[in-house]
């Protein structure tokens, strides 16, 4: 059986389709006459469109054109769509390379969320999981992406946030903490030494998008006593290796973020 369209919604699609093929500006009876719909109609449905964001007005002419909420979708689609599938053989790669297991999160409601994780054959039994949220203020992950923030956002975050206490190491004063995120940006990559789990260790490296925003994280876990000095650069080196390499895949060009073969600072 067919599925039935609702008819509204199509004329709304029309509406915002027809400005992709048509002019960048148009008038009520200029959609009116392209769609064969009556002004009472497209009126409607632009004031609808306008309201949501979707449609906005010039108000010198009073045509409309495509709103910020499109702009925004548009956005968010070409940040989230395919960054795990994208993402998955370059993790598998590491995984392979250090033997120890890789995360990839994303920002979303001022705490990272996991999307991708691959055990490896020494894979220890930690708190993450695909879907669960975490913490930005005491994770490697979380601290990446934070720190690539504009210093506005990082206010709110951190003022905004619960920066609760996991272990002695943890971080909980904001001056403390925006010192910190300064060191990370110096050295491109965040490292959580027991900050949220004892014993646990993990190095994470910010993902840029085509827009040079920072919108995940791939980190690398591992008992802290695995990672010895020579064993740590050497996870520093992968983790930013395949964060370049996932980076330049979502379309980031940028001649400063190298990847060095001694870290930075180390």
């Amino acid at each position: 059986m067919a599925e039935r369209l609702i008819q509204s919604v199509e004329r709304a699609a029309d509406v915002l389709e027809l400005f992709l093929t048509s002019h960048p500006e148009l008038s009520v009876k200029e959609i009116s006459q392209k769609l064969n719909l009556s002004k009472s109609t497209v009126h409607g449905i632009i004031k609808t469109l306008e309201h949501r964001g979707y449609l906005q007005q010039n108000p010198d002419d009073l045509k409309y054109k495509l709103g910020i909420k499109l702009f925004e979708l548009g956005n968010f689609v070409g940040n989230h769509l395919d960054i795990g599938k994208i993402a998955k053989p370059i993790i598998r790669n590491l995984v392979d390379e250090l033997n120890e297991t890789v995360h990839l999160v994303m920002l979303q409601r001022d705490e990272v969320i996991y999307i991708e994780k691959m055990e490896g054959p020494r894979a220890l039994t930690i708190y993450s999981h695909v879907g669960k949220r975490a913490p930005i203020h005491c994770t490697g992950v979380g601290k990446a992406i934070l720190a690539y923030q504009s210093e506005q956002e990082i206010d709110r975050i951190l003022s905004s946030a619960i920066l609760e206490s996991f272990t002695e190491y943890t971080m909980t004063n904001i001056a403390d903490i925006k010192n910190h995120l300064k060191s990370i940006r110096d050295k491109g990559y965040a490292i959580d030494d027991e900050e949220i789990e004892l014993g646990l260790k993990c190095i994470a490296a910010p993902i840029f998008n085509h827009q040079g925003s920072v919108i995940a994280a791939i980190s690398c876990a591992a008992p802290k006593m695995r990672l010895d000095e020579e064993r740590l650069s050497k996870v520093i080196v992968g983790i930013k290796r395949a964060a370049s390499e996932i980076s330049t895949c979502l379309g980031y060009k940028d001649d400063h973020y190298l990847i060095k073969t001694r870290p930075e600072g180390f």
